[in-house]
């Protein structure tokens, strides 16, 4: 008979992945939900991290699996849609210069995104999910350029479905050895944090190039 292996009473998990499955065991399935919406439409806590540690939290037995995968897909969806809608009625222009005024964010990568989904269209749709920060902007050119709803939301949710899917499933595969998942967790931090700060010096140095050739021009 096998048992589920819990966390020792004592042991602390800190940096993102404490925050991370504190959250998750506060909250619940709703608190994964929530956490991809933001993800989608903000970009604070990428779903690469939040997702593995659900599927953990489902293998401790502190979440229902069913539960997970609907939240995470549902706030995926939703925060998709209110780009999608912001596209269909601002305009890819003016999403673009919303965007441009987003730290970290700039209106080139909108640009990018409406040229990548004029070549795809539906397939971008689906295959932008799988692919870090065009999961929401891929959804501004989706409504700009006024594709069916039922289209968009069906691609969406089946790329959101999949992929979530899938991280969930990496959670839970890691999830019946703790020592494991606190390595694991580890890694994640020291990843995450030095992908921030390679992040953070990437926009500004852009940010400032881009500045240059206005003054310029």
């Amino acid at each position: 008979m096998s048992t589920t292996l819990a966390p020792p009473a004592d042991s602390q998990t800190g940096g993102l992945t404490g925050f991370v499955l504190e959250t998750v065991d506060t909250l619940g399935a709703p608190g994964v939900g929530l956490m991809s919406f933001l993800e989608v439409v903000f970009p604070p806590i990428p779903s690469e991290v939040v997702l593995p540690l659900a599927g953990y939290q489902v293998q401790q037995g502190r979440i229902g699996l069913v539960a997970v995968v609907l939240f995470s897909v549902g706030g995926a969806f939703l925060g998709s849609l209110v780009l999608y809608w912001l596209g269909k009625v601002v305009g890819l222009q003016r999403a673009a210069r919303i965007t441009d005024r987003i730290p970290l964010m700039d209106a080139s990568d909108v640009t990018k995104s409406a040229e990548w989904f004029h070549r795809h269209e539906g397939a971008a749709v689906f295959t932008g999910r799988f692919v870090p920060g065009v999961r929401s902007l891929i959804s501004l050119p989706a409504g700009a350029a006024g594709m069916g709803l039922l289209k968009f939301s069906l691609l969406t949710v089946l790329g959101s479905g999949l992929w979530n899917g899938l991280l969930i499933g990496l959670g839970m595969a890691l999830g019946t050895q703790y020592e494991l998942v606190e390595s694991y967790g580890h890694y994640l931090d020291y990843a995450f944090y030095a992908a921030i700060a390679a992040v953070l010096v990437w926009a500004v140095a852009r940010r400032v190039r881009s500045r240059r050739r206005e003054r310029v021009g």
